[in-house]
């Protein structure tokens, strides 16, 4: 029970100094203690977090001040997502970080939220009535959390300007795909300048040569998942389709490795990989990867990689396997965050709600990355040295 406590006061002090970043966000003391106890719902032990239970988590008399936050009371979810993405590169900024770009669905009824039809949903494996949204995620050895997140609008709704006022969709808001929010997410975070080495997406990203070429001119490292059916350049041809450079590689060059832990164990596969685009730079690679399934040989998923000349296969299969964090911050962020449990039908709301609700994801990232440092240093052997003195930290 004390350990219980204890938790309850570590995550409630964490969420009190997040929120002491983006406090001056909002002009009202209402809105702002509104903001933090709508945190405070989401990452407590709820079954339901809608408006109704966080209320009365909060201790208000009814919904109406958590509706006026998502939907009434005038602040940017953009700027509090800033100071967000501060947070998260202050506890977690590393300079080999994976920014991982991924969609998930939001199942919905009626067709008066923000984006809804009925469309294919990854989260469902089926067509169902939802919203989409893509977000973009920051993986390192220390943690995963969200950092941005695009509400998709699919040409039903942007081909109706009416029904997206109804919605409080902005005139200027126009159809984007998602590879096109994906890469505005990735030059948001160059620009923003946030530690990261790598990139990856699945195929429905990935699939872009345009969007690949983009990365590559901004020397951006990417290992991207691609369909069978891609062409990329070789010695031999322009056009040359890659499942076709890898039934002839010697048995020696293909490597069972792990690409990390999956819900059922390590994630076993064997690689290869085929060196393409030749005559380019000395300190730069293309390469074709190959990961073939252990048990059934003929199920093969293709990726293209630009990298520093020196890279490894390994750290190939690791930035390949490192899509799966996204999924995880998924499952996290909808169980433990109320990522999906929302009630607001307005555009600007979906985007608040998604950002409060990343922002208390992020602080329970924090606090485990925390937790993990504290445990690796009791584990740890003591230091050999039998100085005295401290090391100095220069």
């Amino acid at each position: 029970m004390g350990g219980d406590l204890a938790d309850v006061r570590s995550w409630a002090g964490e969420l009190d100094a997040l929120h002491e970043r983006f406090v001056h966000r909002f002009n009202r003391e209402e809105p702002r203690q509104s903001a933090l106890a709508y945190m405070r719902g989401l990452v407590a032990p709820l079954e339901r977090k809608n408006g109704w239970t966080l209320a009365e988590e909060a201790g208000h008399a009814g919904p109406d001040r958590i509706h006026r936050l998502l939907n009434r009371i005038e602040w940017d979810a953009d700027e509090v997502l800033d100071d967000v993405r501060g947070y998260v590169v202050e506890h977690l900024g590393d300079r080999d970080a994976v920014l991982i770009v991924d969609d998930t669905g939001f199942l919905k009824k009626g067709v008066r939220s923000a984006g809804v039809q009925r469309q294919y949903s990854g989260t469902a494996g089926r067509t169902e009535n939802c919203q989409i949204g893509v977000f973009l995620a920051y993986a390192t050895g220390r943690g995963r959390t969200l950092i941005d997140r695009r509400l998709c609008l699919p040409t039903s709704w942007t081909d109706d300007r009416e029904r997206c006022r109804r919605a409080g969709i902005d005139d200027t808001v126009c159809f984007e795909t998602k590879v096109a929010m994906a890469k505005a997410m990735v030059r948001r975070a160059i620009v923003e300048k946030i530690p990261f080495g790598w990139v990856t997406a699945d195929a429905a990203y990935g699939y872009s040569k345009g969007w690949r070429f983009e990365l590559e001119q901004a020397d951006v490292f990417h290992v991207m998942a691609i369909t069978r059916h891609d062409t990329v350049v070789t010695r031999w041809s322009i056009d040359h389709p890659v499942h076709e450079l890898f039934p002839g590689l010697p048995r020696q060059k293909w490597k069972r490795r792990s690409c990390g832990e999956g819900a059922h164990g390590r994630r076993i596969f064997d690689w290869a990989r085929v060196e393409v685009r030749p005559w380019h730079r000395e300190d730069r690679r293309h390469w074709v990867l190959a990961r073939r399934s252990v048990s059934r040989p003929e199920e093969i998923s293709y990726y293209i990689a630009y990298c520093p000349a020196q890279t490894t296969l390994d750290e190939l299969i690791r930035i390949a396997g490192s899509r799966w964090a996204v999924e995880e911050c998924f499952q996290t962020a909808k169980q433990e965050c109320g990522l999906d449990d929302y009630q607001v039908r307005r555009y600007p709301g979906w985007h608040r709600h998604m950002t409060l609700a990343m922002a208390a994801h992020a602080c329970l990232t924090v606090l485990r990355a925390r937790e993990l440092d504290t445990e690796k240093a009791e584990t740890d052997p003591p230091s050999s040295s039998t100085s005295a003195s401290p090391k100095s930290d220069a």
